[in-house]
């Protein structure tokens, strides 16, 4: 179940990146590479003003139990529990939706067993929750995700 649902999250957040850059979201300097802080401005509403139950508590699960990062130190690999700098809580949530993709990208949630299994379906159903509902209400992202167009 927990796989099928990283799948999910895996095809959903690389369709999202692909509909930032579709739509002119891009940090400057030449890279094509979708820009989520600016991002986060042009949806600060959806996170600021929740419009349903569901991504309220996605919200807030976020907020009362963010993501921890993975780095390496003196012991070796560990887990960070410090948040990203922000502006405001919608960059914030943001920032730590990615930082679910990080964790499972680069292996810091799976290396052939999950690490706290519960706690990671919790997170990657809740930033599931919080990239639909960004989508739903940015025109250009709603719009690039309907109609898959290059």
């Amino acid at each position: 179940m927990l796989q099928q649902l990283a799948c999910e999250f895996f095809i959903e957040f690389s369709r999202y990146e692909y509909c930032l850059k579709a739509c002119g979201i891009l940090i400057n300097g030449g890279h094509l590479k979708a820009d989520w802080n600016g991002y986060s401005d042009q949806v600060r509403d959806v996170i600021e003003n929740p419009s349903t139950p569901k991504l309220n508590e996605a919200i807030h699960y976020f907020e009362e139990h963010p993501p921890k990062k993975q780095i390496y130190g003196e012991e070796g690999i560990m887990w960070l529990e410090k948040l990203p700098s922000f502006r405001h809580r919608a960059e914030l949530i943001l920032l730590l939706v990615c930082r679910v993709r990080n964790n499972l990208f680069h292996g810091g949630k799976f290396n052939g067993n999950w690490f706290e299994p519960e706690r990671s379906e919790q997170l990657i159903r809740h930033a599931l929750t919080i990239l639909r509902a960004c989508a739903e209400k940015h025109a250009g992202v709603k719009e690039a995700y309907e109609n898959k167009h290059f």
